[in-house]
């Protein structure tokens, strides 16, 4: 090439970018070079990347591996590293910076300090990055004599040698995540700040972040995947059922309706008819997971009109408590699986909202209605043989079980026949009653079941009596038309087992994006 041309500076090769009273400058395609560094003291060691030069970052040093800050034990101690992290929390103080780096749920202190490694301008420049902004930083992993208290890595600390900022944060937040993370209460007395839940779920991205819903929202993906894989285990099937469906599933009125082209249509309250369905196509034993609307107006701390519900339905051979065994044997397994695989997250949500630790039997206390309403009786609750309980008698049988049996997961079952859907099945013995249950936590219901009507002629006179219009659900009932076997299941809410698992008062605590009856956003 003519040395001309190797003369001649490029537009595309030197990028400014001007923040505060300082700079950095940065080579797009050759980012590791010496000579295209940041001006700083000479050398390439922080700086506020655009969007096109973080790209060209990367491609310089292929061999460079970041370490997750849940990694960074007194084993990696003397080593030099790369963590990308959030910046939490600065403080400056005289020659030096400590930083708080946080990814997801973990958070290690790190400290940029004048000396060999860092100028006096890179110092100013760590303590002036915006919280919550993303950086990447080359640190010196060193052990600390004493802990760190205040974060998840409390053995060790990083010692900065690099700094640059992957993706900066705006520096005026809507929420601060120190406020987020606060036990109620714990600031009233020197005058710190909480966040309501509507601020909360109005700036739901940033609420995400705190270590308390980062730990909630991955106990709730544990739920599921201890759903998933006990049932798969037990020899389930895994279904999908369609959600825009003809008729109203539970044959209520608290149904959304839809417009469906020339005609209505209604979002499904239940995947219950589908999943009987499949065992009338020879299944035998089935499970879904998926969205379940309820229109109900119910603005209270347990009640969505959107959830997702974990099903469950299955064949039995001799008596329905086969079905109440299997559904109980799998909540266990799910509440085991928790205590031996979320201890972190139990522990993080528990220092923000401190609870019991669940409790639960092996095998699972089964009480019949009859026995649940005596023992309200018994406390002074005065309320008939064929009323459903209401949410505070469910609340305190909850309570005198617990008082009683040292449990906080029973079975209530042979529920009034009066108060379940039409395609409840009768007890045989007592025409009142009905071969049907609930499940309850912390005295809350999390599911309700029953063993299903499987003769056509029963099911048409059961929906008649309900005022269910036969013929939009005539293809449900055509199923039990050619053979049906005996079956029950029962539909859980995964959003309730979570709250009241970790002793929470708000089901939308454990709803990423809650939909009620008042809030449709974000």
């Amino acid at each position: 090439m003519p040395q001309s041309d190797m003369a001649k500076p490029s537009p595309f090769v030197i990028r400014r970018r001007e923040w505060g009273d300082f700079y950095a400058v940065f080579h797009i395609y050759d980012f590791c070079s010496p000579r295209n560094m940041s001006v700083c003291g000479g050398k390439g060691v922080y700086g506020l990347l655009s969007c096109i030069e973080r790209c060209s970052f990367l491609p310089c040093e292929p061999d460079r591996v970041l370490v997750r800050v849940q990694k960074l034990t007194p084993e990696k101690a003397d080593q030099l590293i790369w963590v990308r992290a959030r910046i939490h929390t600065s403080r400056a103080k005289g020659k030096q910076c400590f930083l708080v780096l946080r990814q997801q749920q973990f958070n290690v202190q790190a400290l940029v300090a004048v000396g060999e490694r860092a100028s006096k301008q890179m110092v100013k420049f760590a303590a002036n990055i915006n919280k919550e902004s993303i950086v990447d930083v080359e640190a010196m992993v060193r052990k600390v004599e004493q802990k760190i208290e205040s974060c998840t890595q409390q053995d060790v600390e990083l010692h900065i040698e690099r700094i640059f900022v992957i993706s900066q944060a705006e520096p005026r937040l809507p929420l601060q995540l120190e406020d987020c993370v606060r036990p109620d209460g714990e600031g009233d007395e020197d005058g710190r700040a909480t966040v309501n839940q509507d601020t909360r779920l109005d700036n739901r991205v940033i609420d995400l972040r705190t270590t308390t819903s980062q730990a909630i929202f991955r106990l709730q993906s544990g739920v599921c995947q201890l759903f998933r894989d006990t049932l798969t285990n037990k020899g389930f099937v895994e279904i999908q059922t369609p959600k825009i469906i003809s008729a109203a599933s539970e044959g209520g009125a608290n149904v959304f309706t839809v417009s469906y082209f020339k005609t209505s249509a209604y979002l499904a309250q239940s995947p219950q008819l589908y999943k009987q369905m499949c065992i009338c196509a020879d299944f035998d034993k089935v499970f879904c997971v998926g969205p379940v609307f309820r229109a109900e107006d119910s603005n209270t701390h347990r009640h969505l009109t959107e959830f997702v519900g974990l099903d469950i339905e299955l064949a039995f051979n001799y008596h329905y408590h086969e079905v109440i065994e299997s559904i109980t044997d799998t909540m266990v397994q799910i509440f085991k699986g928790l205590r031996d695989k979320c201890q972190t997250e139990i522990q993080t949500v528990g220092k923000q909202y401190p609870s019991e630790p669940f409790k639960f039997l092996e095998p699972t206390l089964r009480l019949e209605y009859t026995e649940g309403v005596a023992m309200l009786r018994e406390a002074g609750v005065d309320m008939g043989d064929e009323e459903d309980l209401s949410t505070p008698n469910e609340k305190l049988l909850g309570r005198l079980v617990k008082e009683k049996y040292d449990t906080d997961f029973y079975v209530l079952d042979k529920y009034p026949l009066a108060v379940r859907p039409f395609y409840t099945m009768p007890d045989p013995n007592d025409k009142k009653y009905s071969n049907s249950y609930d499940m309850f936590m912390r005295g809350e219901e999390i599911l309700s079941g029953a063993q299903r009507i499987h003769d056509a002629q029963l099911l048409t006179e059961r929906a008649i009596h309900h005022n269910i219009d036969l013929e939009k659900i005539k293809s449900y009932i055509d199923s039990f038309r050619y053979g049906a076997p005996p079956h029950g299941g029962g539909g859980i809410g995964l959003e309730r087992v979570c709250m009241l698992y970790l002793g929470l008062h708000n089901v939308r605590q454990v709803s990423m994006f809650p939909r009620d009856p008042k809030r449709l956003t974000p």
